[in-house]
């Protein structure tokens, strides 16, 4: 029996259907993914679900008794409530009580005594409903998102809040848990608890995203919202991928096909009143039937088209920042950092929340003087700066108010309509008058995007820049920054997007310390794993392999190892040692961003080495082989 099942919904908001006839079910145990262009009613279906929203035609059915979670797209509002109080309430009756006992021994612990009674009958209330269980997971999600549990929500970043939004319906337990843009605001450990969690999770599971590699790991199936209507794609990520495109190839050649039959019967009405004789009435009206059908066709949404203008030229050193560190007062933000960016280098940085991400662009951008250390910053800069909070944008204002204070914009050198513009980011004539405040987060960001493009740069800063954006948008935002001949700053969670993107990163490792790695993500998990795998080798196994014995060489005295082979044989462990440990940290320096920035002479030297060491490890082991089997086979 499906947990949920919605029979011919339908709503319109405006002048286009969201919900066209919707057919849909979702079973126990399905990971779903919702995908669609931002604006195609998404979260308006989430809404249906939930009873938020009262579709026009059709009915929800939900199997009696069924708990539905939902995370919403939007930070919540201010709350005297603290995150404990909030993250509990997710719990109901038994969240209650649980803040109630969290209140008094926070009072306990104030030298405040509450009544020792009062803890006794909340602690026995707690145990008759089983929550004891259920109090150490709101403690560990609150300690795994690294929220503060006394913190008021009002006093709360809208990053912060959104995470105790997802704290909230995660400690639940429903059977159907709705997801609206789950990793806004995360960063990638916790994405990657997220997933594991998801993974391990019972019930049903809806979501909406546009992380890929998030997308990925999860969903069992993909379910697209176009123009209205449903369709469901078994399967993974890719797969959807190709039957899309064929689908779209199809109804392409249909449509063709059906425009030029229009045309051709158009072509034959205008010949004259032959037409309207009794005998070709039956052609008339099939006509009329096209027309109508052709009016009524809602053709799929075009993609995305616009460009960035690289300006003039920055000089080839964009930046060079040498033992560079900042701290306010005992806490130290930044430590030690050299580094240089050079003209068309693409940098990503990466970090947990609140490690300093936004401190290090500042520090880049010459925006504060740092404590310690220099920053150089090159000639000829244009910057332009995507601010993942869109600052920039007015929320009271219109589209088209935010992005100009006239009828045109001047774009790469030349002057556009402002409604030409907009199109090329999916705004149709009859959005461009809304205020922004009724936009969807993807698209505040399209219409960020649109305006920092207006102006030229040969240095973008993008903060953030995937929340909300659908997969469409992001591929070609990608194709255009990957083709961009000027610098890149990119701070983002988003695993793909810096894989595609980026040629080197910083990685925040702790204590203030910014790390320059060669490649996006994906290269720096490989390096972390090399040397995590180095340590464990050299710390907890045998640096030598047990050998099976062998037969014993002819010409050996007795068999018997000399003097000279006893001492050789136990100094090759400590031998082998070295030389691993060794090529390990030759093998994480090259992995560096700045190792092939080096002269050529040096590089030539490290890879010289790399592969003499590797000699040497060889002829180590098969001599250690030879040694130990001799001693084996004649009990030496």
């Amino acid at each position: 029996m499906p947990f949920l099942r919605l029979d011919n919904i339908s709503l319109s908001y405006g002048y286009l259907p969201l919900l066209a006839h919707v057919q849909f079910q979702i079973d126990a145990g399905e990971r779903v993914c919702l995908v669609g262009r931002n604006g195609t009613g998404k979260t308006t279906l989430f809404r249906v679900i939930t009873g938020d929203a009262v579709p026009e035609a059709g009915e929800v059915w939900v199997q009696e008794g069924l708990r539905v979670a939902h995370l919403e797209q939007e930070v919540p509002p201010d709350k005297e409530q603290t995150i404990f109080e909030v993250v509990a309430s997710g719990l109901g009756e038994l969240g209650k009580l649980l803040f109630e006992y969290h209140q008094a021994t926070l009072k306990a612990a104030a030298t405040e005594r509450p009544s020792l009674d009062e803890l006794a009958k909340l602690d026995t209330r707690i145990e008759l409903m089983g929550g004891w269980n259920l109090n150490q997971k709101v403690e560990t999600v609150l300690t795994r998102l690294a929220l503060p549990a006394d913190k008021p929500l009002k006093a709360c970043s809208g990053g912060v809040r959104r995470q105790v939004m997802l704290a909230k319906v995660l400690v639940g337990e429903p059977d159907l848990l709705l997801l609206d843009e789950p990793t806004n605001h995360l960063d990638i450990s916790t994405i990657i608890w997220l997933e594991k969690f998801l993974l391990g999770f019972r019930g049903a599971l809806m979501f909406i995203t546009h992380d890929r590699s998030f997308l990925r790991h999860l969903a069992t199936r993909i379910v697209e919202l176009d123009r209205g209507m449903l369709n469901s794609y078994p399967g993974d990520f890719d797969a959807y991928l190709r039957k899309k495109d064929e689908l779209l190839a199809v109804e392409e050649r249909a449509a063709a096909k059906f425009d030029k039959k229009l045309a051709e019967e158009e072509a034959w009405i205008r010949r004259g009143v032959k037409a309207r004789r009794t005998r070709n009435e039956g052609r008339v009206q099939v006509l009329q039937e096209m027309r109508r059908e052709h009016s009524q066709r809602l053709d799929a949404q075009g993609k995305a088209s616009f460009g960035i203008d690289a300006g003039a030229l920055s000089g080839k050193l964009v930046v060079d920042m040498h033992r560079v560190g900042f701290g306010y007062g005992d806490d130290l933000v930044v430590r030690e950092l050299s580094t240089r960016i050079l003209r068309g280098d693409r940098v990503g940085i990466i970090g947990p929340n609140g490690s300093g991400k936004t401190t290090l662009l500042k520090l880049i951008l010459g925006e504060i003087t740092p404590t310690s250390g220099e920053v150089f910053l090159g000639t000829r800069l244009q910057l332009a700066y995507f601010d993942q909070h869109r600052r920039i944008l007015d929320p009271e204002k219109t589209v088209r108010e935010n992005l100009s204070d006239s009828d045109y914009v001047s774009v790469q050198g030349r002057s556009r309509h402002v409604i030409g513009y907009l199109k090329d980011f999916l705004f149709p004539p009859q959005r461009i008058d809304s205020p922004v405040k009724a936009l969807s987060g993807g698209e505040r960001n399209r219409l960020l995007l649109a305006k920092v493009f207006t102006q030229p740069a040969n240095l973008i800063v993008l903060d953030e820049p995937t929340n909300d954006l659908d997969v469409d948008t992001l591929e070609l935002l990608e194709d255009l920054l990957a083709d961009f001949q000027g610098t890149l700053l990119l701070v983002s969670h988003d695993r793909t997007f810096l894989d595609n993107i980026v040629t080197s990163t910083l990685v925040y490792e702790g204590a203030g310390r910014f790390v320059e790695y060669a490649g996006g993500y994906s290269d720096w998990v490989r390096c972390q794993e090399l040397r995590q795998s180095s340590r464990t080798k050299t710390q907890h196994q045998s640096p030598v392999p047990a050998i099976a014995a062998q037969p014993d060489r002819p010409g050996r005295n007795n068999g018997k190892l000399s003097y000279k082979e006893r001492r050789e044989l136990e100094s090759l462990p400590a031998r082998i040692e070295a030389l691993e440990t060794e090529q390990s940290e030759l093998q994480f320096k090259m992995a560096q961003a700045d190792f092939y920035r080096q002269p050529g002479a040096i590089i030539t030297s490290a890879l010289e080495r790399l592969a003499a060491l590797g000699n040497q490890l060889e002829e180590c082991y098969a001599r250690w082989q030879s040694l130990e089997s001799q001693l084996g086979a004649r009990g030496n």
